[in-house]
């Protein structure tokens, strides 16, 4: 099973780290499995291809070639990249790194290894990590890693062991951000809250953006839903913007091993000041932005053409987030974002007006209030906006979801959404929308969802917060008038306090009988 490889994976990897920050740690285990993974790939493609070569009935046949000529051909850089694999020189392929595992010299070994793959590929420039040579792990605990690592097999079926990468790459990305607590989570959005957004917005194709795309989970699942729903990778054209380094680093890296082609921007830089897709106006965006960030104003953004719906406050960035993602959707695009709770109902500065008027515009199309204790890092309890740009139906109306009795306990301290919910949320907005994505009917759930007026909202000071507008849950008719349930109820009362003196008689006559009078 899949499951106890990765946990079987990270046990053992969590204890060789020793005493080093899971926060670095991270990168010297990602950059592991990544090198794996390109190197098996680079020599499955080989082995089909020297089979290929000698096949008669087969296209790539090379019958009467000699094996100079063969082995000539196999270095031909065309046949591993028309199929997504990267080129992997001799000196760096997993069997040279793990034959060397116990040399001393293994931590400079792999950053040559990975400086040679980055020259071989253009798409690969700047973004593997050469942190090997000093890495600070003990003595001979970098080549343990090397051998565990290589117990990792993926199999010659690229498909399946993509796949298989993949699961390990996000299990140990979910993993690294438990156990860093509150700084693993600004990476990492957790499965569950990005397979919420990616089921309500239903990326069946086009352009998909992602501000601040921390390790890039947001498109990994946009993948796995097309894929799902018949379609092919391929089918949406990735952006993404991120401003730490070693984060951006990780969500290429996490894009590469999947085959899917992306645009990160030339280099990690803060969204707000150095927006690396100014023209870009996307079908779907789907972010996680840091939320509450206080630091993030310049002066340069006094003014800016994003600001719509107005200048959002610089103690604040939920408005600013917001607006961004508005201002880089096309006309009939689509957005997903998770913010904290405070941003439904603050109205601090000027946040109160800008979201009066992103209510009076008619750019939101559904809140869902969320249940706590999702996220690694932060008990702020969240919420999800789904905006659109121009509406085609529901005008009008927004649908309020309330959500926070869904979820289950995978541990004390967190929770996680199941599948049967993610798809509870989803199809109660496509039904809602009438959009053909499910044939459920839609009907308000006293408690649940309700699809509410604009008027109503402006009424409500325009706070978005779905408690206000769900009312209370149905309860159970109950037919016993009043008078009876209570005579019934003060009968069973008085027979538990009988109950009671009796128990308290008999262990003051037990505990005298010991001894021990009260």
């Amino acid at each position: 099973m899949l499951t106890d490889i990765q946990k079987t994976l990270w046990a053992a990897a969590d204890k060789l780290r020793a005493n080093v920050d899971a926060a670095e740690y991270k990168h010297i285990v990602l950059g592991l499995i990544f090198l794996k993974f390109i190197s098996d790939a680079f020599a499955a493609r080989r082995k089909d291809l020297t089979a290929r070569f000698a096949d008669e009935h087969d296209d790539y046949c090379l019958l009467d070639a000699s094996e100079e000529e063969i082995a000539a051909e196999l270095e031909d850089r065309d046949y591993y990249k028309e199929v997504n694999v990267f080129w992997v020189p001799e000196s760096a392929r997993w069997e040279a790194l793990r034959a060397a595992a116990k040399q001393v010299d293994i931590g400079k070994r792999i950053d040559e290894a990975l400086a040679a793959i980055e020259a071989e590929n253009p798409r690969l420039k700047s973004i593997l990590d050469k942190r090997y040579a000093r890495a600070p792990l003990p003595d001979g605990k970098l080549g343990e890693l090397v051998d565990l690592i290589s117990t990792i097999g993926f199999g010659e079926d690229q498909s399946k062991a993509r796949d298989i990468l993949g699961q390990v790459y996000e299990y140990f990305l979910g993993q690294f951000a438990s156990a860093e607590g509150k700084k693993g989570g600004q990476f990492y959005t957790p499965a569950s809250i990005v397979q919420t957004l990616v089921a309500v917005l239903a990326p069946h194709n086009g352009k998909v953006y992602d501000p601040c795309c921390g390790s890039g989970g947001m498109f990994v699942q946009s993948e796995k839903f097309i894929e799902a729903h018949g379609g092919k990778l391929g089918d949406v054209a990735i952006f993404g913007q991120e401003s730490n380094p070693t984060t951006w680093r990780l969500a290429a890296m996490n894009l590469a091993i999947r085959g899917i082609d992306f645009n990160l921007g030339r280099e990690p830089a803060d969204t707000f000041t150095r927006n690396q897709h100014p023209d870009l106006r996307a079908d779907f965006v789907m972010a996680n932005p840091p939320f509450n960030i206080s630091d993030y104003w310049h002066g340069s953004l006094e003014g800016d053409p994003r600001w719509a719906f107005g200048t959002p406050p610089a103690g604040n960035a939920n408005y600013a987030w917001l607006q961004h993602m508005l201002y880089h959707l096309k006309p009939g695009g689509r957005a997903g974002i998770v913010l904290a709770n405070g941003a439904m109902s603050s109205s601090q500065n000027s946040e109160g007006d800008i979201r009066r008027a992103m209510v009076e515009e008619d750019v939101i199309e559904c809140m869902v209030a969320l249940p706590g204790q999702l996220f690694f890092n932060t008990q702020i309890p969240a919420c999800l906006w789904f905006l659109a740009n121009g509406k085609t139906r529901r005008l009008g109306e927004v649908l309020f979801i309330d959500a926070r009795k869904l979820g289950t306990a995978v541990s004390r301290v967190q929770i996680e959404l199941t599948a049967e919910d993610i798809a509870r949320i989803a199809d109660t907005f496509h039904a809602w929308k009438g959009d053909g994505e499910t044939d459920m009917p839609y009907e308000d759930i006293p408690g649940f969802c309700r699809s509410v007026s604009l008027d109503e909202i402006a009424q409500h000071g325009h706070v978005l917060t779905p408690g206000r507008y769900v009312g209370a849950e149905a309860v159970e008719e109950d037919d016993e008038a009043f008078a009876d349930k209570m005579q019934r109820l003060t009968e069973k009362l008085g027979e538990q306090m009988a109950k009671g003196a009796e128990l308290d008689q008999l262990i003051r006559q037990k505990l005298g009988g010991l001894g021990y009078e009260f």
